[in-house]
């Protein structure tokens, strides 16, 4: 008999931690299990064919917002063409109102709830051991169909020790390319009403002595990045220093690690460890939402922010460690004036990273349960995600996401910064700067189009042309440091200087060939680097100075290339 566990993931680099533990703790029944990973960028048709010519006896999916409407699509045509094929669904799109599903859903033999291995292990014993069908109702986890209509639940599943979980990356050859999802804890202390973990009841957490030794494993394979995917990670302050002490002294020089963590909960002596670390070591994600403090009461959360605000300056002092801050939109509350006050706020941390997410009303979240209370208006199908709440309407969501995609392209990118520092000046909060210039795509008709690099910043200097054109000189070279400041373009920026007149210099500095680039500004760009916010505009010099790019050396944070003044080299010409 076989069994075949089905992931689709969002996108290639992704893997699917779930499917690989249930796989993994099912030790014992490992020659009748396979397991197939695909995107949702995989054509319908395909990803059928692939599974029935594996000519499975039972089909698990893994469901997720990002992959259910694919789910089902597959479940109603796998029916028809294998109807003696008994398929389940886990995940949490099935785990909160799982009956609804099974309705809408009848070629589904059943729904495994909430934590799956070890009701998926005695599904494979039931399978490969017992074709008893009757059984199935004495394994704890599952809503179960009922011959003739209706279905049952046989009962609450208990949490599993985190030492039980088997560790599911041995063949690491299978993950090359991809992100490795790592866990050492399920749970979350905190309750936030948007969120699924606030559900879950308790915290657990993996032995030290085994994490250390896992991760000891990704250092030897010389793993590009682990993603820890617990919840809160240093919401147990001995737990959190044990495992970022060993991964500071077992440094390979090569991986990166991921960390979801609450910043004011960090203390001092978290900080000082991870301002001694390698730059790059670490990356952290922080989960700010909102700073609105009506809207941090009414979801339920617990956060300090003027101590997250005072972490992040102090984590950033170090310049070694890559932060991702988060901010939702459309939370309870939080108007479109409040919202552009959070934005301002957390923005003016500079984080590398500012996502602006949008609320997805979750089933079995607070949220979802009190929708109507707040007036949430939300998409009936994956990603649910919100349309217009009691203070937002849905134009105004709508120019929040014209902010999202300005905010993606020219400030998360990372390449434009020393342009966007610059278009800072003209304005008293960024939100309404990419909200204007978002605006400006849309008058122009460019957002539903692909645009190159060099075509961006095209588009940027039009939008300067409106906005400040008096710097328009200054503005162009700053664009022009910025696209070499990331790569040695091969295409020459059609506004920048012709460099043939520089060839005899440029020979003498640039002896590396392309991993190096020399080029000349009327303005100091070293000044502007060192600077993480701009007081006032730059002053035009009576001379040309050089910079050379080396692409041998980048910052390990940001990717971009070393850059030196060239000193006693000027535009003599």
């Amino acid at each position: 008999m076989n069994l075949l566990l089905v992931a689709i993931n969002a996108k290639y680099i992704h893997s699917n931690l779930a499917v690989y533990s249930l796989k993994a703790y099912a030790k014992e029944y490992q020659e009748h299990i396979a397991l197939s990973e695909y995107t949702i960028n995989h054509r319908l048709e395909y990803i059928l064919q692939q599974i029935y010519k594996q000519k499975p006896d039972v089909i698990f999916f893994s469901c997720y917002i990002w992959n259910f409407r694919y789910v089902q699509e597959l479940i109603t045509e796998l029916h028809k063409l294998l109807p003696g094929v008994s398929i389940w669904a886990g995940g949490p799109e099935v785990s909160y109102e799982p009956e609804i599903f099974l309705k809408n859903n009848p070629g589904v033999s059943g729904v495994i709830l909430g934590e799956g291995e070890e009701t998926f292990r005695e599904l494979c014993r039931h399978y490969l051991e017992n074709e008893n069908v009757s059984e199935q109702k004495e394994i704890p986890g599952l809503v179960v169909q009922k011959e003739g209509g209706g279905w049952i639940r046989t009962g609450r599943r208990e949490p599993l020790s985190m030492d039980a979980l088997p560790f599911c990356y041995e063949h690491l050859e299978d993950f090359k390319n991809r992100i490795i999802y790592y866990e050492t804890s399920r749970g979350c202390p905190f309750s936030c009403s948007y969120c699924l973990s606030s559900i879950e009841k308790g915290l657990r957490f993996r032995s030290c002595s085994m994490v250390k030794k896992e991760l000891q494993f990704f250092l030897e394979h010389q793993a590009p990045q682990v993603k820890f995917v617990d919840r809160t990670f240093n919401c147990s302050h001995v737990h959190a220093m044990e495992i970022w002490r060993y991964i500071k002294e077992h440094d390979n020089g090569v991986t990166n690690f991921h960390f979801e963590i609450s910043a004011d909960l960090l203390t001092e002596e978290e900080i000082s460890l991870i301002a001694s670390m390698r730059p790059g070591l670490i990356q952290l994600e922080i989960g700010v939402q909102s700073t609105y403090a009506p809207t941090i009461q009414e979801i339920h959360r617990t956060m300090d922010i003027k101590r997250v605000e005072e972490t992040v300056k102090e984590l950033q002092q170090g310049e070694n460690v890559h932060l991702h801050l988060d901010l939702i939109a459309g939370l309870p509350k939080e108007n479109f004036a409040s919202f552009a006050e959070s934005f301002r706020q957390v923005y003016g941390w500079k984080p590398q990273q500012l996502q602006l997410g949008f609320l997805k009303v979750l089933k079995g979240s607070f949220l979802y349960e009190h929708r109507k209370e707040y007036g949430l208006l939300y998409q009936e199908y994956p990603p649910y995600e919100v349309m217009s709440t009691s203070w937002l309407t849905y134009e105004e969501i709508l120019s929040m996401k014209l902010v999202e995609e300005m905010l993606e392209v020219y400030y998360n990118s990372g390449q434009v910064e020393m342009t966007i520092k610059l278009l800072e000046l003209t304005t008293d909060n960024p939100f309404e700067l990419f909200l204007e210039l978002g605006e400006f795509y849309e008058k122009e008709g460019w957002l539903a189009m692909s645009h190159s690099r060099i075509r961006r910043c095209e588009i940027l200097l039009e939008f300067v042309k409106k906005r400040d054109l008096a710097h328009l000189e200054l503005y162009q070279e700053t664009l022009t440091f910025d696209l070499y400041y990331r790569e040695n373009m091969k295409t020459r920026p059609p506004w920048a200087p012709d460099l043939a007149e520089y060839k005899e210099k440029t020979r003498t500095y640039c002896r590396k060939g392309k991993l190096s680039h020399l080029e000349p500004f009327w303005y100091d760009m070293e000044e502007m680097i060192q600077q993480k916010k701009l007081n006032n505009y730059p002053e035009k010099r009576a001379v040309r100075e050089f910079y050379l790019f080396s692409y041998e050396e980048r910052n390990p944070l940001t990717g971009q290339a070393k850059v030196r003044k060239v000193e006693n080299v000027q535009d003599d010409t």
